[in-house]
């Protein structure tokens, strides 16, 4: 029992110096008033304003409830990244969504429209070599499929049946020379070599010889019937094989340099909604029509269900100019404005802030970022604009879109509001504070062209809070991008002061 005390003893006393030990290791940061392990609450701000503040919580003029700013989170901490904070039940009823920054390949879409045509690779006419009379048609109607080798007619050609004969006076003659000579007379007729071969070895005259299909296909055009007299430039049939068809398509000139052969197309066409045929670019024409100033090219399709018909009309897209391992990102993430681009970030917790970037290739719903961005980073694809409109608020956010320079230093802000602020009077005709807007009819303002009129400016809670309906006030404005105008500062005043001159 003694020995199981002092063992018990020794151990308390061990732990003891322990915590003794690990005690004064601990920094302030790591421990800060109030429960163990938390930062200190400095005070509560408005999420849609943080210029509203409290030094308690509750709720803010439009209603929401304070969020805290904790120690080393307030602006212009070193600790915290400048940024707009915004509640996260908020973030979730204004539908915020987001998506990450993402590398690939990306092509310039061309959209265009085509026919679709035969592919002449896989075409064919049908003529005769001598004049004669069409008997026995196999091939009653255009459309008729026909393969490689099936009887088309039988035609009766006096010339075809006095070469049979001078072939067999040869032949019987035994002239080796003159029996070669007569043959090749027959095969240029059109005579083909089976038939040849049995008219050698039977040595009888056929009056009516064989005229049959050299390659598989659909017959698009009949242009003979049964008994018709038929001479070498009469057109018989055409027949073309379409598992493989050609789209022919025009590109404008001036992206004409984009077009390359082998680069892949997509086609649609309106009787198949939902369905995409994919086939390449064959061939590009070398020269621009001079009346469209459009650049031909041809594209190849696969057609082995036969669906697409010649004469058909297509809706084309084809990948251009392919740029591998880019940076891109969905392109209702990018905010553009006249002077420059921008998204806004997602920094997680609630922390947005807006970066400037520079775009690329525009690919369907994908855009390329040459500049601003990195691999993993999230942008705003949804509620971008309330965000960008409540940072471009924040001088210290708008400081944020200039791009940085050397040692940490910001260079000129090219996203600052395009003009100078403007200072104006009028009279408040309806506030609405929940939506961050008030109607004013002002007096004309020279400095931006505009008469006396009464007309919507969006303008921060806090701001609105101030005056009423009624109010006789002078305001100063800006634009901001996109071309709306935002109250930066509101003053009440007396019609004194306007009698006054007091600007």
């Amino acid at each position: 029992m003694m020995n199981n005390k002092l063992i018990l003893t020794v151990v308390m006393l061990a732990l003891g110096v322990g915590i003794g030990l690990a005690v004064p290791q601990l920094s302030r940061n790591d421990i800060s008033p109030g429960a163990s392990g938390e930062k200190e609450i400095l005070y509560w701000v408005a999420p849609m304003d943080p210029n509203y503040r409290s030094d308690k919580p509750g709720k803010s003029p439009m209603g929401m409830d304070l969020i805290p700013v904790y120690e080393g989170e307030e602006p212009g901490s070193d600790r915290q990244e400048p940024s707009l904070r915004i509640n996260p039940a908020v973030v979730n009823n204004l539908g915020v969504r987001t998506a990450p920054v993402e590398r690939g390949t990306l092509s310039r879409p061309l959209r265009t429209v085509g026919y679709v045509t035969p592919n002449d690779n896989l075409f064919g006419h049908v003529h005769v070599r001598t004049e004669g009379w069409i008997e026995d048609l196999r091939v009653k109607t255009a459309g008729e499929t026909v393969a490689a080798g099936d009887l088309l007619f039988r035609m009766y050609a006096p010339a075809l049946v006095n070469a049979q004969g001078e072939y067999l006076q040869a032949l019987q003659s035994g002239n080796e020379t003159l029996a070669d000579a007569a043959r090749e007379k027959l095969g240029a007729l059109g005579l083909g070599e089976q038939q040849l071969d049995t008219l050698t070895e039977t040595r009888r005259v056929r009056p009516l010889i064989d005229v049959r299909a050299h390659h598989g296909g659909t017959v698009l055009k009949l242009g003979v019937a049964e008994g018709m007299y038929v001479k070498p430039d009469d057109m018989i049939m055409d027949i073309a094989d379409l598992s493989s068809v050609w789209v022919m398509v025009e590109i404008f000139e001036d992206q004409a340099a984009w077009l390359a052969e082998d680069q892949p197309a997509r086609m649609q066409l309106s009787f198949a909604p939902g369905r995409t045929w994919k086939g390449t670019v064959d061939y590009v024409y070398p020269t621009i029509d001079a009346d469209s100033r459009t650049l031909r090219a041809r594209l190849v399709f696969e057609n082995r269900d036969r669906v697409l018909k010649p004469n058909m009309y297509a809706d084309i897209t084809i990948d251009a100019a392919p740029r591998p391992g880019v940076l891109h990102i969905p392109r209702m993430a990018l905010i553009q404005t006249e002077n420059a681009e921008r998204v806004i970030l997602s920094l997680g917790e609630g922390r947005f802030r807006p970066a400037r970037v520079v775009s690329g290739v525009h690919a369907g719903d994908r855009v390329e970022i040459t500049e601003g961005l990195e691999i993993g980073e999230r942008v705003v694809t949804s509620g971008q604009f309330l965000i960008d409109s409540e940072a471009s608020l924040d001088a210290s956010l708008l400081r944020l879109t200039a791009a940085a320079g050397e040692n940490g230093k910001t260079e000129p802000n090219s996203e600052q509001p395009r003009k100078d602020v403007v200072t104006g009077r009028g009279t408040v005709t309806a506030i609405d504070t929940a939506g961050g807007r008030v109607t004013l009819a002002h007096d004309p303002i020279p400095e931006v062209n505009w008469p006396a009129m009464t007309m919507p400016f969006a303008i921060k809670q806090s701001l609105a809070a101030q005056i009423a309906v009624g109010d006789r006030v002078e305001f100063q404005m800006m634009e901001m991008p996109g071309g709306n105008y935002m109250i930066t500062a509101v003053e009440k005043t007396s019609v004194a002061d306007d009698k006054d001159g007091v600007q």
